[in-house]
């Protein structure tokens, strides 16, 4: 276990230094090869030459690409300097450099954003489990039945809708029509913590809709497969309770590949959930790298992209983790 943990973490080391590497060579390294100038997005295409030569000065982009990897690796790691003659900023790690259009350091902005993406994410990834998992056992022990044929359509139509449309209809029926839901802007968890859960519980459900139709539809399918297994049926010819079979037996196998997907789609909201935020007004990494995007905000796009790597990451080295744990032939692998 000790060797396939080891292995996994050197894994995920190799990987994020991949994903640094890769994204400040397309933000950085590859318009600087093309001819473009970083520097005219930070200070705007009528500054004078000599405001120009500053910046790059100070930004380190007239030194080779190599080293200015290299320094943006210190700064992640120990934080770094930026010099122009007597003008020194420093920048404390992990950093991300500065943002070219509000000069505002990056990294305390993505740690503003970051606590709504998780707010939001574990939420719905709570609630999609329970329900897309249940109904999904529900499902396959009554194949065929009202209720699987009932449960099956609402999930095709979880799946099929788009969550700009139901989170917009949400809205319009909870909050403007029956007025069960209040509306508003999000409130952290700090503050008020019953006006964060009123604030997120529309996107929670939601954003699991859309997921838990999903899981449903996989956890009948497996659980169907698994129920047909020989072990099964030896497991209920031994005299074992229907609750044990299903729970014990039946339920641990045919979740098994959902582990994997699970720590994708969580990994993939944690990395910002960019159309829901949108519809919810709701200040995330998602909104955040939107905002960047249409901006050229070079800084905090490379921000985002690496805090969304490093979340990814990181999540799949858990799930790899929890898979070993419910199977273990992994760990020989």
């Amino acid at each position: 276990m000790l060797t396939y943990l080891i292995r996994r973490i050197v894994n995920a080391v190799i990987t994020l230094l991949v994903v640094t590497m890769v994204t400040f060579g397309i933000f950085f390294a590859v318009p600087t090869l093309t001819g473009s100038d970083p520097a005219l997005l930070y200070i705007g295409k009528t500054a004078d030459a000599a405001s120009l030569e500053g910046i790059r000065t100070k930004l380190g982009l007239n030194d080779p690409i190599p080293v200015q990897y290299g320094k943006f690796l210190q700064g992640l790691v120990v934080g770094r300097d930026y010099t122009n003659g007597t003008d020194v900023t420093h920048c404390d790690a992990p950093c991300f450099g500065y943002s070219f259009k509000t000069e505002q350091e990056v990294t305390p902005m993505l740690m503003a954003d970051i606590p709504v993406t998780l707010s939001l994410a574990i939420g719905a990834a709570v609630l999609w489990v329970i329900f897309g998992v249940s109904i999904g056992v529900l499902s396959a022990l009554r194949r065929g039945a009202a209720v699987d044929r009932i449960a099956m359509v609402i999930a095709l139509a979880g799946v099929s809708l788009p969550i700009y449309f139901t989170g917009q209809l949400a809205q319009l029926v909870f909050v403007y029509k029956l007025n069960w839901l209040p509306g508003g802007d999000y409130k952290p968890l700090t503050e008020d913590p019953a006006a964060w859960f009123n604030s997120l519980i529309l996107p929670w459900i939601t954003l699991a809709f859309l997921f838990a139709a999903t899981y449903a539809r996989l956890t009948r399918a497996n659980m169907l497969e698994t129920l047909g297994e020989d072990y099964i049926r030896t497991a209920r010819a031994k005299g074992l309770r229907e609750r044990t079979v299903i729970g014990k037996h039946g339920l641990r196998s045919g979740l098994t590949p959902l582990v994997t997907i699970f720590g994708l789609d969580f990994g993939a909201l944690l990395a910002g959930a960019i159309l829901t935020e949108q519809v919810f007004n709701l200040r995330g990494l998602g909104a955040e790298a939107l905002t960047a995007i249409r901006g050229n905000d070079l800084p905090v796009i490379l921000g985002v992209t690496l805090v969304a790597a490093i979340f990814i990451v990181l999540i799949n080295l858990i799930v790899d983790l929890l898979y070993s744990v419910i199977d273990p032939r992994v760990r020989l692998g």
